[in-house]
């Protein structure tokens, strides 16, 4: 009986020993996994952030030329203002999905208002004789293209972590450690190529059928 009781006491012992080592590794695995996609993270706002701050520049460069449309760069000031009331933490990614489906229509209004401006400023070439301008149409080239490369990062890391959250046998310790899904970007049709940010007023307008 002596010997039953110690049997059973000594493979008790050794499934919680296994249960340790398991919960040990499952939480240093995921932290990791948690880690970078904070990291994706911080890299979204950084490239979402250079594009906000590169619209002041753009609207007092364009504002300077004659009789430009007001109520455009209204619409714009007010879709940048409009990305910044929705604060989030810049080194953590979020774990409300809400809350990061908000930045995201949030940014595709600035995206939509950057683009009507831009259309706007075909009618007015002589603004594409400023080297103001001229900069200001590489930078937004670049941040255009930095936005879609980084949101496919996030993406990729958010998917991996969360795969990772969900299978054994991580998902026995993952709740409990206080380790859960986490929300990614959205797919939208067309969102996998950056808006065209283009310039060029020496081409002529199309001929009317």
């Amino acid at each position: 009986m002596k010997k039953y009781v110690l049997g059973c006491v000594g493979l008790l012992v050794l499934v919680l020993v296994a249960v340790g080592i398991g919960g040990c590794a499952s939480y240093n695995g995921l932290v990791t996994k948690s880690t970078k996609v904070d990291e994706a993270w911080a890299q979204v706002q950084n490239v979402y952030q250079r594009r906000a701050d590169l619209i002041p520049n753009l609207v007092a460069t364009v504002s300077g030329a004659a009789n430009f449309e007001k109520s455009t760069l209204t619409e714009i000031t007010d879709a940048r203002a409009s990305v910044g009331r929705v604060v989030l933490d810049a080194a953590k990614a979020p774990a409300d999905a809400a809350k990061l489906e908000e930045f995201q229509q949030a940014q595709g209004r600035l995206s939509s208002a950057l683009s009507r401006l831009l259309v706007v400023i075909e009618r007015y070439p002589d603004l594409k004789a400023t080297a103001a301008f001229r900069d200001l149409q590489a930078q937004l080239e670049g941040a255009e293209n930095r936005i879609t490369v980084e949101r496919q990062k996030f993406n990729e890391m958010a998917q991996r972590y969360n795969a990772d959250v969900r299978q054994f046998p991580n998902v026995l310790f993952a709740g409990v450690m206080g380790f859960h899904t986490k929300p990614y970007f959205t797919a939208k049709e067309g969102a996998d190529t950056p808006p065209k940010v283009q310039f060029d007023f020496n081409k002529p307008a199309p001929a009317k059928p």
